[in-house]
């Protein structure tokens, strides 16, 4: 009796630190695509304040709530995980948005470097999102999420590019 006790306790005891464990690989995982996801909103904001076609800074502007809700469902998972919400944006993205920056400063903005940007951005955040839909932690409800925002990333892309072929 004595013995089964305290096998069920040594069992508990190894089982417990691998379900923490899956937790913070998940969190980790969610953290790192929020960064990205964060990245494609200020993109987004900066195209909305940059263009100057309407029917373009409507689009932006879909992109930009897209972008926050996407957040918003990271963020929540995030949370049930025991993790903080997400925020930041990645260092690559915020090195990029100076580059443009320093060129919209000499050249000016135009829709064609505005949509340059954007299909670049919108590439990176796909690759977040294989990322991080490689780690097998990710389950269930949270991982048909990821998928469903990877499957609009990548639609979004196309779109951009279509966009793109027209301006030229």
């Amino acid at each position: 009796m004595v013995g089964g006790a305290l096998l069920t306790l040594a069992l508990t005891y190894l089982v417990a630190p691998k379900k923490k464990g899956k937790a913070k690989r998940k969190a980790a995982a969610l953290d790192e695509l929020l960064l990205f996801v964060n990245d494609r909103i200020e993109g987004y904001k900066r195209a909305v304040a940059e263009t100057k076609d309407g029917d373009l800074r409507s689009y932006y502007e879909l992109l930009v709530a897209q972008s926050q809700h996407f957040a918003g469902t990271l963020n929540d998972y995030l949370h049930k995980l025991g993790g903080e919400r997400e925020t930041g944006t990645t260092l690559k993205g915020k090195l990029y948005r100076k580059l443009m920056d320093a060129q919209a400063a000499v050249t000016g903005p135009d829709e064609k470097s505005i949509l340059a940007a954007n299909v670049f951005g919108e590439r990176w955040a796909i690759r977040a999102y294989k990322k991080t839909l490689r780690h097998k932690a990710l389950k269930g409800e949270m991982r048909a999420a990821v998928k469903k925002q990877f499957s609009q990333s990548k639609k979004t892309y196309k779109h951009l590019k279509q966009l793109t072929a027209q301006q030229k």
